[in-house]
């Protein structure tokens, strides 16, 4: 047993770092213990799966492309198996609000009227030590409704009708370096799973919801198989039921494109739905196909949900959660609104409608919102579609036939790389980075709601534009004396704007990302060092 909260070794476990706040609330010795029996019956196979993720690499950069896995093949084509009944309070999900895990923007998102709230340790999140403890005493909090918030001007509190809480942890990929099990640092996904699944799983079945899950970045079903053996032995040690754990994947990689069934159906006693993942997946594609000339994504804002790669995952999506009786949920809309500029509201709302009607009209189930001003919106748009019934599952769709060459066509007509698109991008990726080494992980940046996915999008376009020399529209060459004169300028206005952010750090890390001859797997691995520093 852990019989000191802090800076202890028992038993192979010790906790690094000052105690935070809540910390004893959060970091209690049974918790710790049952995080730690996580790691050692579950690490050695994470990383197994990362070092495939390397070798998979690999062969793309040999000039492999992906295709539908042929052992697999009869899952897809068996029509019988269907995912678990959704639980009543994940019956409806037309309109999910997402946010990071701090006590204000928790209670917002709760009340906003929202059907589910995605409660965020990832993309959203700063994972200082502080945030991340922090946000697990929120999740206590608000799973037992006694969450508030208290500034000089307002006092917050829940509602006595708030949204139906999902949890979504950090990826497989990355540590949590402030708990060492056995001298390894524990997965940061256990560490998010195992600490809100031990302290609410309980509680939250008991006032008629359950431990629910967004599981973020996966690549492959045997990752799935993962997560789902993870939750089979967290529910009997526990004592759970086995089966009360709903798990929605966001499909944000290529790779699980192409393993929609199979992930399905390694988790299927689990299993919730699929989200689209939309700023992770154009990510993805850059990272996995980043050494191909042929693959080369225009500037950012051109990339829209209905170019051909992007409208065939989507359409797949739905129809492939269909055929199985999962929620297929739609992706988000990046414009949010300003209360300041009327102008820029109406078109943020006028941009965020046009994406839920296509969303509604291809058969989601529901759609995700930034902004508790959006709620409203998309539920407009979802209500007139749905109507009186939870969800549209019942429409199937036989006629999607997404091949691998449709989900890989990257043609963006009319698209061009232009100076503008790498001036944004670079100001996107400064400002971000900033928000984000100062504890902040979601940035209203000039009128859209960046998080660490989109900030990926900047970086590794940047990267990519500048290793094979792409032309900008004005015929210049992308190049490093380009991006550096541009990132010198972006970084003269934006200081004399914010002083106090890290900009010196920002850049630093930016350069990093950039100019390096490989490519950089995820920001947040070069990231991570610098935060709590």
């Amino acid at each position: 047993m852990v019989t000191d909260p802090m800076n202890r070794s028992t038993t192979g476990v010790e906790l690094l770092g000052s105690q935070p706040a809540h910390g004893i609330d959060v970091l209690t010795p049974d918790a710790i213990e049952f995080v730690a029996g996580l790691h050692r019956a579950f690490d050695q196979r994470r990383s197994e799966l990362l070092a495939a993720r390397v070798e998979r690499q690999r062969r793309f950069d040999a000039g492999e492309l992906p295709e539908f896995l042929s052992e697999t093949a009869h899952i897809r084509d068996d029509p019988n198996w269907r995912v678990a009944p959704a639980p009543a309070d994940l019956e409806d999900r037309r309109v999910e609000i997402t946010g990071p895990v701090e006590p204000k923007m928790m209670i917002n998102a709760l009340n906003s009227g929202a059907r589910v709230f995605m409660a965020d340790f990832e993309d959203a999140l700063s994972p200082t030590w502080e945030n991340v403890v922090t946000g697990q005493w929120a999740v206590q909090e608000a799973v037992r409704r006694r969450l508030t918030f208290q500034t000089d001007e307002k006092s917050y509190a829940l509602n006595p009708q708030i949204a139906t809480l999902v949890i979504r942890p950090r990826g497989w990929h990355l540590n949590e370096t402030h708990l060492h099990v056995d001298g390894s640092p524990v997965s940061a996904s256990l560490f998010d799973f195992g600490l809100a699944f031990f302290h609410n799983a309980r509680e939250q079945l008991d006032r008629g919801s359950g431990p629910y899950f967004y599981l973020p970045k996966l690549e492959s079903h045997l990752e799935a198989r993962l997560w789902n053996d993870v939750f089979v032995r967290a529910q009997a040690q526990l004592g759970i039921p086995r089966g009360s754990i709903r798990a929605t994947v966001l499909v944000e990689t290529i790779l699980a494109a192409f393993e929609m069934d199979e992930i399905l159906w390694e988790l299927r006693e689990h299993a919730s739905g699929l989200n689209a993942g939309r700023w992770d997946y154009i990510f993805s594609l850059i990272k996995k196909f980043h050494t191909r000339d042929d693959m080369i994504l225009p500037d950012r804002a051109q990339v829209t949900m209905a170019v051909p790669f992007m409208r065939a995952y989507q359409q797949l999506l739905v129809r492939t959660c269909h055929a199985r009786g999962a929620h297929a949920i739609g992706g988000m809309s990046a414009f949010i609104p300003n209360r300041r500029q009327p102008d820029v509201t109406e078109n943020a709302l006028a941009r965020v409608r046009e994406d839920k009607q296509r969303e509604a009209g291809d058969g989601s189930d529901g759609t995700w919102v930034a902004h508790p001003d959006l709620v409203a919106v998309a539920a407009e748009i979802f209500d007139r579609v749905l109507g009186d019934r939870p969800n549209q599952k019942d429409r199937q769709r036989p006629d999607v036939r997404a091949s691998a060459p449709e989900l890989l066509d990257t043609r963006v007509e009319g698209g061009q790389v232009t100076e503008a698109g790498v001036s944004t991008n670079i100001s996107v990726a400064l400002q971000y980075l900033a928000s984000w080494l100062a504890g902040n992980g979601a940035a209203a940046i000039n009128n859209l709601m960046e998080d660490a996915a989109t900030a990926e999008i900047s970086r590794s376009q940047l990267w990519q534009w500048r290793v094979h020399a792409v032309t900008l529209a004005d015929g210049r060459r992308m190049s490093r004396e380009l991006y550096a004169a541009i990132r010198d300028a972006e970084l003269t206005r934006l200081g004399a704007s914010a002083r106090g952010f890290r900009w010196a750090d920002a850049a630093s890390l930016l350069d990093g990302l950039v100019m390096r001859d490989d490519f950089a797997e995820f920001l947040t691995l070069a990231a991570y060092p610098m935060l709590d520093g």
